[in-house]
């Protein structure tokens, strides 16, 4: 998220290190790879970075991010401080009795490094008026200890998802609707949370603005953390605009064919028309019930059956794409992968001898014969690959990997719907428990080229605080179903009279829980009905909401909670720049 608007933040604060991102230093992922390092030493941020590693022994590096945007960035080592744990952490709250959490730890020494940092800034700029934002309770710390400190800095944190509410809704209770009767300390410390949750709500009231993502994450803030959010400060994205409809429309086309020769692949020798198959696809973090995983798959298999009952010739591919617990591979995906290549090479090298062929016989002046294309030879490799793809004695895999459980949610799940990949069967299922990746040896694309590919983003959220998923979606011009307890949908909800039309579905999780399921089959159903011509028209009024979720508009709401901040810290009138 901070990736995505840096751009835009950036050219709102055009002098160098007027904005500047300040994260943690984590060796393991190699953050230097996208960290040009500031070699001369000039900036105000080289200074600090000076003060850190000389007066407080904080190993500390400064330069620029290579991201659009090109912001200023401050690297904090957490181990060059990890002795100091235990003080900082007694400081913070002597009272943590739970039991050691690296995260936490993480937490609090990365919070106290950086609110020693900014009063380092204070010191230099005493005149400043700074603005610190802090995301997620991870980053924090500071924003407590800087009230704390009393040291004059306009703070605002914003809750992305609140980590109560995550447990919460992932224990299947009835979250939403039993918020008002919970007490919130005692959940937290059942669930061993407790410290978290002490940090996150502690930061929602010491920040001078608290804000959050959505409605729906507001509405579960109040109640959590007992302060309501004064600013909403919905996700964009950067949004690449095309000059012709016809262009995105063309990059799905290429995406599609992609998608195309890894179900051939897998599903081989498949006897489906893939002119008349749809994509479908469920992506996000492996938490089967609140990301909808389950009901996906539910509403897949009631679809299965009302398609075979209409005798349609319409085929739906279902892909599920998590990180779900597995090892690598499994023999059975790569070996269909393997033969569809090879048969594709075999028919692009006898292509290639028929062109020549055709060349050599038109340049003699000659009508060449039917007989003369195919030699023997050709004829017998085309038999062996037949015979090749005809030799599958089981049923293509529900799963492309070796699972390291047999017992997985997604898998049990999608066995209890009796999803098998029948041959009769309407709808085939694709569980890839493994991000996208353009080097996977089996489907090469990155997330992107894929949704792009695929015809229906499926979304039935019990717990999404924002919902990058069906933003992307649209943003990338494919229709999607969402869900009431998705801030996206509710953002939806409040930009447009009709988002049915736009190819935005919301299905209600709320109030009428047990026939969302009949909701999204439903949908998916009308879907499946739709005629290529009505698809086509359906993608190019859902890329036209790409403008509602542009950062270009929507980081008008960070301007705002910055404005409220430094009205609240400096006197200032909240009009003031």
């Amino acid at each position: 998220m901070v990736r995505s608007k840096a751009a835009i933040t950036a050219a709102q604060f055009p002098r160098h290190g007027d904005y500047t991102i300040v994260a943690p230093y984590v060796q393991s992922e190699d953050q230097y790879m996208e960290f040009e390092i500031d070699t001369e030493g000039k900036s105000q941020q080289s200074k600090i970075v000076a003060l850190m590693n000389e007066k407080h022994n904080i190993k500390a590096s400064c330069g620029r991010w290579l991201v659009k945007g090109y912001p200023a960035i401050i690297l904090l080592d957490v181990n060059s401080s990890r002795h100091l744990f235990p003080q900082w952490k007694k400081e913070l709250n002597q009272y943590f009795t739970e039991p050691e959490d690296k995260l936490v730890e993480d937490a609090i020494i990365f919070g106290f490094q950086l609110a020693i940092l900014l009063q380092e800034y204070r010191k230099l700029e005493p005149e400043t008026r700074f603005v610190a934002q802090f995301h997620e309770w991870m980053s924090a710390v500071a924003s407590i200890l800087l009230k704390r400190w009393n040291i004059p800095v306009a703070t605002i944190f914003t809750t992305h998802a609140t980590i109560l509410g995550r447990y919460l809704s992932a224990a299947r209770i009835d979250f939403y609707n039993s918020i008002e009767r919970f007490n919130p300390d005692k959940e937290a410390g059942d669930r061993l949370i407790f410290q978290k949750f002490w940090i996150e709500k502690e930061a929602a009231h010491m920040s001078h603005v608290f804000t959050t993502v959505s409605e729906i994450t507001g509405y579960e803030a109040t109640y959590l953390l007992g302060r309501k959010p004064e600013v909403l400060l919905p996700n964009g994205l950067q949004v690449e605009k095309f000059t012709a409809l016809h262009e995105f429309q063309n990059l799905h086309a290429i995406y599609k064919e992609k998608i195309h020769e890894f179900v051939r692949g897998h599903f081989y020798p498949y006897d489906f028309d893939l002119d008349h198959t749809v994509y479908f696809f469920v992506s996000g973090r492996y938490e089967v019930y609140n990301k909808g995983m389950d009901v996906f798959i539910e509403s897949l298999a009631r679809l299965n059956y009302l398609l075979k009952q209409e005798n349609s010739p319409m085929t739906v591919v279902g892909f599920i794409i998590t990180n779900g617990p597995s090892n690598n591979f499994n023999v059975e995906s790569l070996k269909g992968q393997t033969i569809i290549k090879e048969v594709r090479k075999t028919c692009d090298q006898i292509v290639q001898k028929v062109s020549n062929k055709l060349f050599e016989a038109t340049a003699q002046s000659r009508l060449v014969q039917p007989d003369e294309l195919f030699d023997d030879e050709d004829i017998v490799r085309l038999k062996n690959r037949i015979h090749s793809m005809k030799m599958r004695n089981q049923l293509p895999p529900v799963v492309t990997h070796n699972m390291s459980t047999d017992n997985d949610e997604i898998l049990t799940k999608i066995r209890d719907c009796k999803l098998f990949n029948n041959r009769d069967d309407r709808v085939k299922i694709v569980y890839h428990p493994e991000f996208l990746s353009s080097l996977s040896p089996l489907l090469p694309m990155e997330y992107t080229e894929f949704v792009r590919g695929c015809h229906l983003g499926v979304f039935p959220s019990y717990y999404e605080p924002w919902g990058y998923t069906p933003a992307e979606c649209a943003v990338l011009g494919v229709p999607s179903i969402t869900t009431n307890l998705s801030g996206f949908g509710n953002f939806i909800y409040g930009k447009l009279e009709d988002p049915e039309k736009y190819g935005i579905f919301i299905a209600d999780r709320r109030y009428r829980p047990h026939i969302t399921t009949d909701q999204v089959t439903d949908y998916m159903l009308k879907f499946c009905h739709l005629s290529r011509r009505e698809r086509i028209e359906q993608r190019n009024r859902v890329e036209t909401l790409s403008e509602l979720l542009d950062w270009n508009k929507l980081h008008s709401a960070y301007t705002l909670a910055r404005k409220l901040a430094i009205s609240r810290v400096f006197d200032l009138p909240q009009g003031s720049k």
